[in-house]
Parts: structure tokens; C-alpha cells; sequence
């Protein structure tokens, strides 16, 4: 197995949690490298569904071990619920669980800032979860964020956090008109959750590399989709993180070199949360039916995603931005009762077909998908565990995603149960 890296290919929601729970069986550590708790991966095992919002997916497999890396912003609280919630379950955490100790903390002034410029910016908002995530990465960038390690030393921390507070209440207060938070309180309840999450912070950064030279099988896990990505995703509707390939490098702080294999998880439709461009979304009973019939709905918010046919132009974009070799396919039976499916192999804008995916709004809002419409297989495939089982027209779907984005299916997922899985 080596060193590798599970991530999103499109706009999130691909189904990375049950791929990596799957994959995590041969790992011996399960590492995490970006985002927060607004990613949410839903894993069906042993008939319980787990949906985990921090904690690598691989924290279900018994026999390895978990990271959350530099790259990722902790809120305590759901990192202590889901902690407790694994724990409730028969699953033991400790031990097994390592958090670097360079990761930012999400403070409760983030997640008032992320609600009060959404509300605010209610003409165009970007649709986050208002979890924090944005502002905390903010302050990660202007230098002036808290990290785990910062709370080992009670008076630095206080005066760090009564300046924080301080700028921010006279932001929160006088711009957005909401009630001052009491620097008491919020000092308090940090440092008590810093003596619950001692016995799992340590460096990270030597664990995993050290791990690598020891030949140890490695499972990256990203977060969110490559189409979100904060330098090459649908800005500014992106996340605010890089949940491509080369975050899992700095988000770990592991070598390029160390990265053996890359899979991508496809769904095999699009799905988008929130606002932003999405070419090939559709706005009649076909999307409300792969709403419906694939379930989507936001594991960490509820929203309803919006749906549309699968879009190579994007994914192939994807494939070159990640260097993808193999692409785990998920939700294939959501499509079963399907008579024809489209697939977008081209964009129209202002009369003239492209196939590469342009990253500015005004170019891709003029855009109108160019499909290939193939005939449906017209039967359940929930379930099918074995490529030769596959009805033709799903070969001939397969065939035409992998001959455009120059990456091989090797991984077919035909239901959410882990078991219901083919390896080609």
C-alpha cells in the first residue's frame, strides 16, 4: 500500500468516508490534513451509521492509528462530542488518536464572525456552514491564530486571547451590532479542554515521517472536493483551505516524494452545497429525482445538495490539478432507474466548445454543458460485488470516463455498506 492519498475530485460529498474506511482495513495510520468540522463523512459499519466530522475515517478500523494534522482548525467542542460519541460506541480513541500540536483552534469569535458576514452578505453569500472555519484560517494567515501548543503556557495564552477578544468584540459590537464575549469565560474553557485533549496532542510531523521511513502503510485523507480548493476551485465560492493534493504536503508536513498513489472519489453525478457555479446542475425532475433517490442532504448541516449529471470537463481537470491514477466511482446505483445518461464532455461559451475548465465566475456562468447522452441500465445494481456482474451499458459508462480524464475506475462502490464494494 505505501503512502496513500484518498481526496475529493468535484465539489465535495463525493463519499470519501466510506472509501477511506475501506481502504483504511490495510493502513496502519489514517492521517487527516485540512478543513475542520464543516466536512462531514458518513460510514455504514458493523449496521451503525458513524458520521464523523474530525477524526479520520480510519478511527473505525482497530488496528490503526489516526492523525489530525497541522493543516486542519479544531473546534474543541465537536472535537469532544465526536470523541464521546466514538467512545459510546465501543470505540476506543485513546491511544490511537495523535493531534498535532501546530493545529489552530477555532475560537468562539469565529464562528461569530462567520455568521454575521454571511448574514450580512446576504445579496451573494458564499453558503459556508458558519462553523468558523473561514475566520480561523483568516487569523492562521494574519498571524495572529491560536494553536494547541499555545495553551501550554497559561499567562501567554491569556494575553494572546485578551487581545484577540478585544479586536474582535470592537468588530462584532460596532460593525454587526452583536453582544461582547467575556475573555473569563472563554479562558476557562479552553484550558480545561486543553487537560482533556493532552494525553492526544503530539508532534505529528515526526510521527507520520518517521512512520514513512519505517515503510509503514499511510492513508491520507482530505476533506471537502478539489473544486472547492481556495487556489484552483470556483473562488471566492470555495472552502478556505487546499483540499488538493499539495495540501496534503503542508497540511502534514510530509515530502512530496513520500505520496506513492493518489485516488480520486467520483460520485457518479455532480453534487454542490451552498452557492457557486455548477454547469451542469439541473433544475427539473431528473435532479430532484438523484436528490431524492442518492439521499442529498449535508451530513454536517442538512442542507439539500443540488444535482446534476456528471461533469468530465471538471473531473479531468481534477485528474491533471491532483495527478488522480485511480478514481474510486460511488453512488453508481443512485442512477439504476435511469433510461439515459448524459455526460458533459464540453463547454459552450459565447458559441465556441472548450474542454477546459475555466475558475472565473463570469466565464462559467455563460457556460452550457455539451452531453453525450448513453442509454441506462434500467436495473439494481445495489449490492453487485463483482466487475463481470455489471450490466454492459455500466462497462460503456465506465469506459467513457476513463478514455477522458486519462484515469482508471478501480474502485466501484454499488451501495453505502462497506462490503458492497468492487476493487477491479
Amino acid at each position: 500500500m505505501g503512502v496513500t492519498l484518498v481526496l475529493g475530485s468535484q465539489w465535495g460529498d463525493e463519499g470519501k468516508g466510506k472509501i477511506v474506511d475501506l481502504l483504511s482495513s490495510k493502513a496502519e495510520i489514517v492521517a487527516r490534513y485540512q478543513g475542520g468540522a464543516n466536512a462531514g463523512h458518513t460510514i455504514v459499519f458493523g449496521g451503525k451509521q458513524f458520521i464523523l466530522h474530525l477524526i479520520p475515517s480510519g478511527i473505525l478500523n482497530p488496528n490503526s492509528k489516526c492523525i489530525i494534522g497541522n493543516g486542519v482548525v479544531i473546534d474543541p467542542a465537536a472535537l469532544m462530542d465526536e470523541i464521546q460519541m466514538l467512545e459510546e460506541n465501543g470505540i476506543d480513541v485513546k491511544g490511537r488518536l495523535f493531534i498535532s500540536h501546530k493545529a489552530h483552534l477555532i475560537m468562539p469569535y469565529h464562528k461569530l464572525l462567520d455568521e454575521a458576514r454571511e448574514s450580512s452578505n446576504s445579496a451573494k453569500p458564499i453558503g459556508t456552514t458558519g462553523r468558523g472555519i473561514g475566520p480561523a484560517y483568516i487569523d492562521k494567515a494574519r498571524r495572529s491564530g491560536i494553536r494547541i501548543v499555545d495553551l501550554l503556557d497559561r499567562n501567554a495564552f491569556s494575553e494572546k486571547l485578551k487581545g484577540n477578544i478585544a479586536e474582535n468584540n470592537n468588530i462584532l459590537h460596532k460593525i454587526y451590532d452583536y453582544q461582547e464575549l467575556n475573555v473569563d469565560d472563554i479562558l476557562e474553557k479552553y484550558l480545561d479542554f486543553d487537560k482533556k485533549i493532552d494525553p492526544y496532542i503530539t508532534d505529528t510531523t515526526y510521527l507520520i515521517n518517521n512512520a514513512v521511513r519505517d515503510g509503514k502503510n499511510i492513508l491520507i485523507e482530505g476533506a471537502q472536493g478539489t473544486l472547492l480548493d481556495m487556489d484552483h476551485g470556483t473562488y471566492p465560492f470555495v472552502t478556505s483551505s487546499n483540499p488538493t493534493a499539495g495540501g496534503a504536503c503542508t497540511g502534514l508536513g510530509l515530502p512530496p516524494t513520500s505520496i506513492d498513489r493518489i485516488v480520486g472519489v467520483v460520485k457518479a453525478y455532480c453534487t454542490r452545497v451552498g452557492n457557486g457555479p455548477f454547469p451542469t446542475e439541473l433544475h427539473n425532475g431528473i435532479g430532484k429525482k438523484l436528490q431524492n433517490d442518492g439521499a442529498e442532504y449535508g451530513a454536517t448541516t442538512g442542507r439539500p445538495r443540488r444535482c446534476g449529471w456528471l461533469d468530465l470537463v471538471a473531473l479531468k481537470y481534477s485528474v491533471m490539478l491532483n495527478g488522480i491514477s485511480d478514481i474510486a466511482l460511488t453512488k453508481l446505483d443512485v442512477l439504476d432507474t435511469l433510461d439515459e445518461i448524459d455526460l458533459c464532455y464540453a463547454y459552450r461559451i459565447d458559441g465556441k466548445e472548450r474542454t477546459t475548465f475555466p475558475v472565473d465566475i463570469p466565464t462559467l456562468d455563460k457556460v452550457e454543458p455539451v452531453y453525450k447522452t448513453m442509454p441506462g441500465w434500467n436495473q439494481s445494481i445495489h449490492g453487485i460485488r463483482t466487475y463481470e456482474d455489471l450490466p454492459i451499458e455500466v462497462h460503456n459508462y465506465f469506459r467513457e470516463i476513463e478514455e477522458y480524464t486519462g484515469a482508471k475506475i478501480s474502485i466501484i462502490s454499488s451501495s453505502p455498506d462497506r462490503e458492497d464494494t468492487i476493487i477491479r
